[in-house]
């Protein structure tokens, strides 16, 4: 009598999938430890920078100086509200989800961000024209002056990761909500071309009052 024969049957073998990262478990972006950390650090280096540049006698002689104090000071008082912001996020352990909240975070971290950095790059060129080329340190407060640039430096390059990850995260939400990366992308660099201005515009007007 014979018996059917039995053939093995391997198994499929088995693939392990790497877990995905949420967008809202990167540290960094805002309602995050790493976001509080970012914005403490702001506020700190922007602070440092104020109290240096505006204990000189001198600085409101020099526009750039004067456009460095009105920029660490704009970046302060915006790094400080959204540090109380993060803290609120992580007490009640909630975080931002909301495409406008996070639009109005990332434009604001765009525009604090490049005032900041061009305010820097302004007042590190009248620091070498002063220090260097004309060679007026000795009547000039060359050391603090530079130190409030260098304090704007490390504020703007604290900065920097607040903004791109805000962009990360609105970018992946507006996907999740129909809108491709890009457009998204295209959305929020539109909104930040047309802020800007706005706010240098104000700026300029405000300048003006102060002289008349």
């Amino acid at each position: 009598m014979s018996r059917p024969a039995v053939h093995p049957v391997e198994a499929p073998p088995m693939t392990l999938e790497a877990p995905r990262v949420r967008m809202e478990d990167v540290h960094g972006m805002p309602g995050t430890t790493g976001g509080l950390f970012l914005r403490l650090c702001q506020f700190v280096f922007a602070v440092a920078s104020l109290s240096v540049m505006t204990t000189t006698s001198d600085f409101p002689s020099v526009t750039a100086f004067r456009y460095l104090v009105a920029a660490v000071g704009l970046q302060s008082f915006w790094s400080l509200s959204l540090a109380i912001a993060d803290i609120y996020a992580l007490s009640v352990r909630r975080s931002f989800r909301h495409v406008g909240v996070v639009s109005l975070f990332t434009i604001g971290d765009g525009v604090t961000s490049t005032l900041t950095f061009a305010a820097a790059c302004a007042s590190a060129g009248i620091t070498v024209l002063i220090g260097n080329d004309m060679d007026k340190c000795n009547v000039n407060h060359c050391t603090r002056f530079m130190s409030a640039t260098a304090m704007a430096f490390l504020c703007w390059f604290a900065a920097s990761p607040s903004f791109i990850l805000s962009f990360w995260s609105l970018a992946s939400r507006s996907a999740n909500m129909g809108m491709t990366p890009s457009l998204a992308a295209m959305v929020v660099t539109a909104e930040f071309a047309v802020s800007l201005p706005v706010v240098m515009e104000k700026r300029e007007r405000e300048k003006t009052e102060r002289r008349e």
